[in-house]
């Protein structure tokens, strides 16, 4: 977190993103993981634990290890251990693009379905062919492509990764996150218009059921408010389905990380 990347090297908590929640009428909101690490998944429960509008955790395990499930259990058994929703690994920082293809992977991605979790692809356009391969094994895990696996917005090259993204229409187990857009496009100089072939192409693929929004907060800061994010991701939808997106700010989410019960009424 230096140089360009510096402004987010801070602590960022409840406090911090509470009033962007007020602002844009959002009434609790879903955490993720940043780091390969069980300390902060574990500080991430404890946030949902003390925070009323946190309805959810995705974290972290190491996916390679055999005692993977009892990871699972020990974190799930803590106090706030209700709040594990998902799971997630920093895939696009694996030097192998096939990390995903790897036996001891697929043992944790079993520990993760075997527990009821979803988990959070978070892949870029060269590990799309694993993450496609994994959906196809493992079809009743339920898959999240995180920032429409971060195409390049700021090229504005679409044709290669949409391509690949195509592979996900009939694989019912995936939806798809619309998030971290901004920070893939000029963060000086980007447009909604920008971001809107990215966004359609998405919807063409999964359907609007099948989409969930996602601020990106606090690394949007890099780009845009998480106000700015929020306006402009709702803004395309609307414009490109002719109705409120009620199913990518909720309902997806709900379904997919299985918040019944943890989201506030």
């Amino acid at each position: 977190m230096t140089g360009p990347f510096a402004s987010l090297r801070r602590p960022f908590g409840p406090p911090d993103l509470k009033p962007e929640l007020e602002l844009c009428g959002i009434d609790a909101t879903v955490l993720v993981q940043s780091r390969n690490d069980i300390a902060e998944t574990n500080q991430l429960l404890t946030m949902a634990l003390e925070t009323p509008w946190i309805a959810g955790v995705v974290g972290w395990v190491n996916l390679t290890d055999p005692a993977v499930s009892d990871t699972i259990a020990s974190i799930r058994a803590t106090q706030g251990g209700r709040y594990l929703v998902g799971l997630r690994h920093l895939v696009q920082d694996e030097a192998d693009p096939d990390w995903l293809l790897r036996s001891d992977v697929h043992r944790g991605l079993q520990a993760v379905e075997k527990a009821g979790l979803a988990f959070d692809l978070l892949v870029r356009r060269r590990e799309l062919p694993a993450a496609l391969e994994v959906a196809r094994l493992f079809p009743g895990l339920r898959l999240v492509v995180d920032h429409l696996a971060k195409p390049s917005i700021r090229t504005r090259e679409i044709e290669s990764w949409a391509s690949l993204v195509g592979g996900f229409r009939h694989l019912d187990n995936v939806v798809c996150k619309v998030s971290g857009l901004a920070t893939e496009a000029d963060w000086a100089s980007w447009q909604p218009q920008d971001l809107r072939p990215y966004v359609a192409e998405a919807l063409g693929v999964f359907g609007s059921e099948r989409l969930m929004f996602g601020s990106d907060w606090p690394v949007c800061l890099l780009a845009a408010t998480y106000e700015q994010v929020f306006q402009t991701a709702i803004g395309i939808l609307r414009d490109l389905t002719g109705k409120e997106p009620n199913a990518a700010l909720s309902d997806c989410a709900v379904r997919t990380y299985r918040l019944t019960g943890l989201v506030p009424v």
